[in-house]
């Protein structure tokens, strides 16, 4: 990628504390083939180092972590990956957290306060934007979901009420397809329950991941996440089933007009004609 922003790292390399470290989610597939480089520490997610304390992981669901970088880097490493990424979103997701060292004692996750690290490495950072990367993209179907709820809940109240059924079809079929985008977005391709693959190497670090899971709620979230979507997928299919029962029921109503009009012609036909000479 651009060379300066690595130089511009370079210059700068003071032992940050605190660090800041970001995660943002761009769209819904990010391709990295082809971006391998020297200072590269893993390919799943890729991730690489700038400088000596700065640090870049991109996650092919769409999520970026930047640490230890200026704002007019992760400008220019976003820049330079915009074409590379599918589905972009208008408003990009954000999660920020803090990361302090202390390296008299073990990785630290204390309850909404800063990260506490006994050691600044790249393994380390790389566990911490695993997790950050997908509490933003959860952050993010959470959203969606929510909006979906805000569709659904009024056709639901006003069935409850009035007992009259939405009218356009197309919608509520709209609605499932996007809660399956979700489903199929949060199981395939985020995959909240697998760990990074940076814990078969280093399995010391799982502790500090445990602890980052369990702050940020991965599990939790996923599991009310997918409730949520499933609830939204019944409510929607319910709805379809009760439109198209109602359509059935009004054809079948047609249909018996239609036969009950033919059979008075036919009537009409064999009785009435002859005698009026018609």
């Amino acid at each position: 990628m651009a060379a300066e922003h690595d130089s511009e790292a370079v210059k700068a390399d003071t032992a940050p504390s605190p660090l800041t470290i970001r995660a943002l989610l761009l769209g819904d597939r990010l391709d990295t083939s082809g971006l391998e480089r020297r200072e590269m520490i893993a390919s799943t997610p890729f991730a690489f180092k700038v400088g000596q304390h700065g640090f870049v992981a991109f996650f092919r669901y769409g999520a970026v972590v930047f640490a230890g970088l200026t704002r007019s880097q992760e400008e220019g490493y976003l820049e330079s990956i915009d074409s590379r990424i599918n589905g972009k979103l208008p408003t990009f997701e954000e999660e920020v957290a803090t990361i302090t060292l202390n390296p008299e004692m073990n990785d630290q996750v204390p309850p909404g306060g800063p990260i506490q690290l006994k050691e600044l490495e790249p393994e380390r950072l790389l566990v911490i934007a695993d997790v950050l990367a997908k509490s933003v993209a959860l952050a993010h179907n959470e959203r969606r979901i929510g909006a979906f709820f805000r569709v659904v809940d009024p056709l639901a109240r006003n069935l409850a009420e009035s007992g009259k059924l939405p009218r356009n079809r197309r919608d509520i079929l709209e609605l499932i397809g996007e809660s399956l985008i979700v489903s199929h977005r949060m199981a395939a391709r985020v995959a909240v329950d697998d760990k990074p693959d940076i814990l078969w190497d280093r399995a010391d670090l799982e502790r500090l991941y445990s602890r980052m899971e369990d702050e940020y709620e991965l599990k939790e979230r996923a599991t009310t996440l997918a409730d949520k979507v499933e609830t939204v997928q019944n409510t929607a299919s319910a709805l379809t089933d009760l439109i198209d029962a109602q359509r059935s029921y009004r054809l079948e109503i047609t249909i018996v007009i239609l036969i009950a009009v033919e059979i008075g012609i036919a009537i009409f036909d064999l009785f009435f004609r002859p005698r009026y000479g018609l």
